[in-house]
């Protein structure tokens, strides 16, 4: 589980199919073979380490639903630990399970606020409120306003320089997570299902009469 708080920018070392390596330093402090890292939003498992970079396998399934088969050397990606037991929720739960890739549609500033439009497909929007949060690239973000096939956020000036948000421009692709409670709100409020009685019983032949 991750809060959505990069802790650093790291840089696409190699990208080959399937696998990845990425520059960086902070994030090596305390790594562990094995060790959960958010890569631009998605869970990925260290799988190799030095002292200046990691390698992480990527599942086909995971590049195709995410932005990370795109990446090339030298780009940026947002990078953070597994939050501890215990530790601080600076942002919101965040699991790196991307639902959908969306697109940035607008690029402008309010003063020194950067102001960010995304095209996000209906699997996401179902999700979305005024105000609540989202994970855009691993980056946990409140929604400022939406359309029915878009949303808008409002970053401030000390994400956009410790995030790969600054570099965004307009068609880009970006992963995006959906607010895991919103899910299971709406899991919660579903009508359910009367599980094995009777008539179950009786119309499968296991009761008579």
């Amino acid at each position: 589980m991750f809060t959505g708080i990069v802790e650093e920018i790291g840089r696409v070392w190699s990208a080959q199919p399937g696998k990845l390596v990425i520059a960086a330093e902070n994030i090596l402090q305390d790594m562990e073979l094995g060790a959960s890292i958010n890569v631009n939003g998605v869970c990925l498992t260290v799988t190799r380490f030095d002292v200046g970079s990691f390698s992480l396998d990527i599942m086909p399934e995971t590049e195709k639903r995410s932005n990370l088969g795109l990446l090339k050397v030298g780009n940026g990606v947002n990078l953070e630990r597994a939050i501890p037991l215990g530790g601080r929720l600076g942002g919101h739960l965040v699991q790196g399970h991307v639902d959908a890739v969306g697109r940035v549609s607008s690029v402008m500033w309010n003063g020194t606020a950067l102001l960010l439009e995304f095209d996000s497909p209906p699997e996401v929007m179902h999700y979305i409120v005024n105000k609540g949060f989202i994970a855009v690239d691993g980056i946990s973000l409140t929604m400022m306003s939406r359309s029915p096939t878009s949303f808008g956020v409002s970053v401030v000036d000390y994400t956009r320089q410790h995030t790969t948000l600054g570099e965004r421009r307009v068609g880009d692709l970006v992963n995006l997570e959906a607010d895991i409670i919103a899910k299971y709100v709406e899991a919660l409020s579903q009508p359910q299902t009367p599980g094995i009685t009777t008539d179950f019983l009786r119309e499968h032949g296991f009761l008579v009469g």
